[in-house]
């Protein structure tokens, strides 16, 4: 259940600062530029739906993965920033936050486990 939930969750945490940086160029564009519109409507409404898509999914896996309410809070916090919800991805995968509390026993990530030193064969 765990690699299900951090799947979703980072999925869902690029989806944001995709998008986050799809309406800022839409706003460059618009506002800098003066191209007019440049898609900030749509980028808007897009935003707000994987917006509001990221703070479901995070308030969702917090409880499957483990989350203490500190790291909930940061992942709640990162969807302010534009690019944050990567950055907070990329830490969390890092630190094993992604990995749930039976980690490889139920099929956790995994991905960055710590080896332990096995002794030299003779």
């Amino acid at each position: 259940m765990s690699s299900k939930a951090a799947l979703v969750f980072r999925v869902a945490a690029v989806a944001e600062a995709l998008s986050w940086a799809g309406l800022l160029v839409g706003m460059f564009l618009k506002y800098a530029v003066k191209l007019g519109e440049g898609g900030v409507p749509v980028l808007g409404m897009v935003h707000g739906v994987v917006f509001v898509l990221y703070v479901l999914v995070s308030l969702s896996v917090a409880k499957p993965l483990g989350w203490r309410p500190k790291t909930l809070i940061l992942a709640l916090l990162s969807s302010i920033p534009p690019l944050f919800t990567w950055l907070f991805e990329s830490w969390a995968l890092r630190n094993g936050k992604l990995d749930g509390p039976q980690r490889l026993s139920h099929g956790g990530v995994g991905l960055f486990t710590a080896k332990s030193a096995e002794p030299a064969a003779v």
